[in-house]
């Protein structure tokens, strides 16, 4: 069996049909693909592998990457064309919002001359690992294992030829001709699936995203970027429940070759303010209160229990595991499936929880009896738990510590529940013990998160690592953005987390692929919540304007971490290094905004925009030094933080 060499991440486009989604390179070939839900296993898993580990090409006979491709304006179907010796050709690829099982369309339709096409369809269930039974029936090729099958069919009927079970064709289009294939995952115990009409799925699609599409509200610069990550987003999310997975893919690499590979199909709490303002602000409010509603699901049951993941529909188990028969993206291993990190102590998603509940009340969506409850509930936890220390909202699988950015959120909890009180008195509770809960969070972050000789926050209490989620103090209202401590803490993260490029690394305290050599003491992160679409009176809580002794004592304080576990080398505790965080990128630009720098801001943007790939998808992480995207794609927080900005640099409450 010949291969293929892998794709680069950034030549992989996005479809899918809101309950899962595949990667389709420049080459034709679907190297990824999850059914019948974006967390199940692959049945395409070679863009973790090899071609052995399945996949579906299909495209000119010996030809080797597309002339040019492109989404059909304000939708998620693609078009790829090839020009050959013999004519030239188009596949549009796309899946049908389902009925009950999902399809995978593929329509190839000549364009000029006569082009012979190659079709070679390799299913491998389980990650790769199982190789189904093939037969033909009523028309189809079905395959089965287990509780799986996929029927293949295609009109005209094209002739098939099976082999190293494998799937072949070779069928050939003149100008004006079309062939479509329908591929469909089905319960293997089940009666076969209802035949699909393509080619009205195919008008449906394209009418429905972009119906869809022209509800975004956003009218400013970079119109159609700002549409295409909406649209990724949508694709992102679970219809059933409103949840929205972090991305589509597992174990992309943070480093190519190293061991920074999660999965990432899962739902984060993290992300839940900046997603629900951004849908909010550009005009999704159904989506958003779909989003909203999967929240307080999650959220809810005893709040000592909140995890900073779920799953689709909420689940709490999301056991981690390696698939070792998968050597991994260019060889980048572990594979792993299923999250770790579920397990972890992070005490930001509690006031991320609060933000968002906030938001959407202010946004005015329907009111839901029980989250003020939940509210509270969370609340009176906290209020026991602030001091204690977490793993912080990147994750580290190191030791546990008072992170900056934890504190900050926690006391964003706080404010946003005081506030809530005193709009509406009716509320139920005890606005002076949150009032007082906010004040002595505020004054314990100022002294023992402030480092007063280099003017900036830290990453965590006692350290002299930085983190770019120290951006988010503006943003969040808990200093306003003309304060000292905010201005040189945003100078101290440009100089020591940023590269040439002003890309930012997420923090210190690793090794950072940047400026032609790995950087040590620097690294790279993704994803918080904060409130992205509401505008917060600045230093609420606290006396935000008065500088604060950097060695004061603050009754009830906790002790001062070990100096000496403050200066190791990985703060997350892991090996490697990995590219520049977009998201902390996008942050950036909004600090500076956010204090009078608008035109580097909008500098900012526009370099961040020129890293998307041919068809407007952004990975995770991007290394500056290899000119490529790293991480999972199409990473949710990267094109969160793209429409968040976009709507502070230009959108009709911009200033500057």
């Amino acid at each position: 069996m010949s291969q293929r060499p892998r794709r680069p991440i950034e030549d992989y486009a996005l479809i899918g049909d809101h309950q899962t989604a595949a990667l389709v390179s420049r080459t034709g070939s679907v190297d990824w693909l999850c059914l019948p839900r974006f967390d199940s296993g692959a049945c395409f898993a070679a863009l973790l592998g090899d071609d052995g580990h399945g996949h579906w090409r299909l495209a000119p006979k010996d030809a080797d990457v597309c002339t040019r491709r492109a989404y059909r304006p304000d939708t998620l179907v693609l078009d790829t064309e090839w020009d050959t010796p013999d004519g030239s050709v188009r596949v549009t690829d796309f899946m049908p919002q389902r009925d009950r099982a999902p399809d995978l369309v593929r329509v190839v339709e000549g364009l000029k001359g006569e082009v012979t096409m190659s079709s070679t369809l390799r299913l491998r269930f389980d990650y790769g690992s199982i190789v189904p039974w093939m037969r033909r029936a009523d028309g189809h090729r079905v395959a089965v294992a287990g509780p799986d099958s996929v029927w293949l069919r295609s009109d005209p009927e094209v002739h098939t030829e099976g082999r190293d079970f494998t799937t072949y064709s070779e069928f050939t289009v003149a100008a004006g001709e079309r062939v479509t294939f329908v591929l469909t995952w089905h319960p293997s115990h089940e009666p076969a699936p209802k035949a699909l009409d393509a080619e009205q799925a195919l008008r449906d699609s394209v009418e429905d995203w972009q119906a869809w599409a022209a509800h975004c509200r956003y009218e400013g610069p970079h119109r159609d970027a700002v549409v295409r990550s909406l649209i990724t987003l949508k694709a992102l999310t679970y219809a059933p429940t409103g949840g929205i997975v972090a991305a589509p893919t597992t174990s992309l690499p943070e480093e190519i070759g190293g061991v920074r590979n999660w999965d990432y199909r899962y739902c984060w709490l993290r992300d839940s303010t900046l997603t629900l303002g951004a849908l909010l602000a550009a005009g999704y409010l159904e989506e958003a209160e779909a989003w909203r509603d999967w929240l307080l699901r999650a959220a809810a049951g005893d709040p000592a229990d909140l995890q900073i993941m779920y799953g689709l529909a909420g689940e709490r188990r999301l056991p981690e595991y390696e698939a070792g028969w998968l050597p991994g993206y260019e060889g980048s291993a572990p594979v792993r499936i299923g999250n770790r990190a579920v397990s972890q102590r992070q005490l930001d998603v509690y006031g991320e929880v609060i933000d968002s509940l906030t938001l959407a009340r202010r946004a005015g969506l329907t009111t839901r009896p029980h989250g003020w409850r939940l509210q509270l509930a969370l609340m009176e936890f906290l209020r026991h738990c602030w001091r204690e220390k977490d793993e912080g909202l990147w994750e580290v699988r190191g030791p546990r510590r008072h992170f900056v950015h934890s504190k900050v959120m926690a006391w964003v909890a706080a404010d946003r529940t005081v506030r809530a009180m005193e709009d509406n008195p009716a509320l139920p509770g005890d606005v002076t013990r949150w009032r007082r809960l906010r004040d002595d969070i505020h004054a314990e972050v100022c002294v023992r998160g402030y480092d007063a000789e280099r003017r900036t926050f830290t990453q965590s209490y006692g350290s002299r690592e930085l983190d770019a989620a120290l951006l988010l103090i503006p943003r969040v209202g808990f200093l306003p953005p003309d304060d000292p401590r905010v201005i040189g803490t945003i100078e101290a993260v440009q100089e020591e987390l940023g590269t040439r490029e002003g890309l930012l690394r997420r923090y210190s305290g690793g090794g950072a692929l940047v400026d032609g050599a790995r950087a040590t003491g620097t690294g790279v992160g993704a994803g918080t919540g904060t409130d992205a679409g509401t505008a917060v009176d600045a230093g609420a809580g606290a006396d935000a304007g008065t500088a604060m002794d950097a060695n004061a004592a603050v009754d009830g304080a906790a002790p001062v971490d070990d100096p000496a576990s403050m200066t190791t080398a990985n703060v997350d505790g892991l090996p490697g290094g990995e590219g520049t965080f977009l998201v902390c990128s996008f942050w950036l630009a909004d600090a500076l905004h956010l204090t009078g720098r608008t035109k580097e801001a909008r500098d900012l943007f526009e370099r961040l925009l020129a890293l998307r790939n041919d068809v407007g998808l952004l990975a995770e992480e991007y290394d500056p030094v290899a000119a490529r995207q790293l991480g999972n794609f199409p990473q949710a927080f990267s094109h969160v933080g793209l429409v968040g900005t976009a709507l502070a640099l230009y959108g009709p409450d911009a200033a500057g």
